[in-house]
């Protein structure tokens, strides 16, 4: 039975985390880092905008996963976390595969290489062949499809759990207090990041190809471990640091993030040395944790006690993260017409797509088929929030 104290600010966290998903990926729209369709108004305005938050917002979110996957596993065991997780995170991933990225994958070679486009060029010509599978290749750059695109977080969030689930069942015996001072638990899940930064990533860059991805496998196999021992005696005093230390993680992450703007812009067109980019990739990789640190320190300050509405707004997060991106790519297409000011067309991109997917979002709730398809969990109303958070809800230059 899970003796572990309540965390009733883990759905605060879990919605604020998503919040940050929305603005990010209209932000891809108008950046110079590579992503599916890009504005004609791209440039490098917002980049040290999204440079704030690229470092730690899918490590939070693997975070959080683990702290909560903790608390099912403990009601459930091993075989039940398996059956959880096999039908909330795959069968979303297949049908959002089938269904909800093939937009995104159609506009894309719309916008890059439509001599590639089967038939007529329409969407239903390239969705039977999409559905058949092969690849669109401009050079070297090739799309496999099907593809799960912005839905890679789900397979990996699904191993991390069944390993969680496993590991935890065949160890059996009951984890010892972890005895750290504060600052030891914002330097100590640091120094992992650290090194995976300088030593695995030049080697294994990101490819969110779930064989051939050892640099993330490392990373949020790690923060997915942290937050599942959070939940533990092994790392239960994480917490309380982060609350302790909400300030200095926060002062430290925003220090951390204006030398590497700074770095960046120094050696924009130069090679730097040896040592100061390893310093610099030591400096982006602790800087994952230092941001998760603050933002749980400060989701216990903002989320004291278990709010309904709070509640139905994480459970409304998984569905609303398998459908904002393709809206939003479907979005961008629309507007096109309209030749907006970018600023302009931004606000208004963010605002249709949260309003569009939590429209989705309310309809499909009624329909048990369609929201079991769309992550859409229906408990009972006293089931703890911590089960459901146990479920989930992209291009830079770091050094």
């Amino acid at each position: 039975m899970n003796t572990t104290p309540r965390l009733p600010f883990l759905d605060g966290l879990r919605v604020a985390a998503f919040a940050l998903l929305i603005p990010y990926h209209v932000g891809m729209y108008y950046v110079t880092w590579d992503w599916h369709v890009k504005s004609a108004a791209a440039s490098r305005a917002l980049e040290p905008f999204m440079q704030l938050s690229s470092p730690w917002r899918l490590g939070l979110l693997f975070f959080i996963a683990g702290a909560a996957c903790q608390g099912l596993f403990a009601r459930r065991g091993a075989v039940g976390t398996l059956k959880d997780r096999s039908l909330r995170l795959l069968l979303p991933l297949l049908f959002g595969m089938a269904v909800i990225v093939t937009p995104q994958a159609y506009f894309e070679v719309l916008t890059k290489a439509p001599h590639l486009l089967p038939g007529d060029g329409g969407y239903l010509d390239f969705w039977q062949a999409y559905l058949q599978g092969g690849k669109y290749c401009r050079g070297d750059d090739c799309m496999v499809v099907p593809t799960w695109n912005h839905l890679w977080f789900l397979p990996y969030l699904w191993v991390y759990a069944v390993l969680g689930a496993a590991v935890a069942a065949l160890l059996r015996w009951p984890p010892r207090a972890t005895a750290l001072p504060a600052w030891g638990w914002l330097l100590l899940p640091a120094l992992p990041l650290a090194l995976l930064r300088i030593v695995v990533m030049p080697h294994y860059p990101t490819t969110h190809d779930l064989v051939h991805d050892l640099y993330n496998h490392l990373q949020y196999g790690w923060l997915f471990a942290v937050g599942w021992a959070s939940r533990t005696p092994l790392a239960a005093g994480m917490w309380g640091a982060a609350l302790r230390l909400r300030w200095w993680s926060l002062g430290l992450s925003l220090a951390t993030w204006a030398v590497l703007l700074a770095f960046g812009g120094r050696y924009a067109e130069a090679t730097p040395p040896d040592a100061l980019l390893a310093a610099a990739r030591a400096l982006r990789g602790s800087l994952t944790w230092w941001a998760i640190v603050a933002a749980s320190g400060w989701a216990q300050r903002a989320f004291t006690r278990e709010s309904p509405r709070l509640r139905q707004a994480s459970g409304a997060v998984f569905c609303l993260y398998i459908l904002h991106q393709s809206v939003i790519v479907v979005l961008s297409q629309g507007l096109k017409p309209l030749a907006l000011s970018w600023g302009l067309e931004a606000l208004l991109l963010m605002a249709l797509t949260f309003g569009l997917c939590t429209l989705a979002y309310l309809g499909a709730r009624r329909v048990p088929g369609l929201a079991l398809l769309l992550g859409i969990q229906r408990r009972p109303r006293n089931a703890p929030a911590a089960v459901l958070a146990c479920s989930p809800l992209s291009a830079s230059r770091p050094p």
